[in-house]
């Protein structure tokens, strides 16, 4: 890839779900002597929302962290954005 000149520059215009996270218990915390699955409990900080499970794939691939936002796109895909860049790009409606 040259270096020479800058990438093109794309403006999201999806609508997407999103709740911010404000805890995350992974599987390995919550019994101990059990054989961790790899997965975890996600807590929006959001009211009125109940504490949901992600699988280790999703936990793997995405390293979501507190402060941060678990997203669902049209079509089902789940990912996480940091905080920054999820505010930046996205206003709720």
């Amino acid at each position: 890839m040259s270096t020479d000149r800058e990438m093109p520059k794309y403006k999201s215009h999806k609508v997407v779900r999103a709740l911010k996270i404000a805890k995350i218990v992974k599987d390995s915390e919550i019994e101990v002597g059990r054989k961790a699955d790899g997965s975890a409990m996600i807590t929006p900080a959001e009211d009125g929302y109940a504490p949901f499970k992600v699988d280790h794939d999703y936990m793997a691939r995405h390293k979501p962290y507190v402060g941060g936002y678990y997203v669902v796109y049209e079509g089902g895909y789940t990912s996480f954005s940091p905080a920054e860049a999820f505010e930046d790009g996205y206003t709720k409606i």
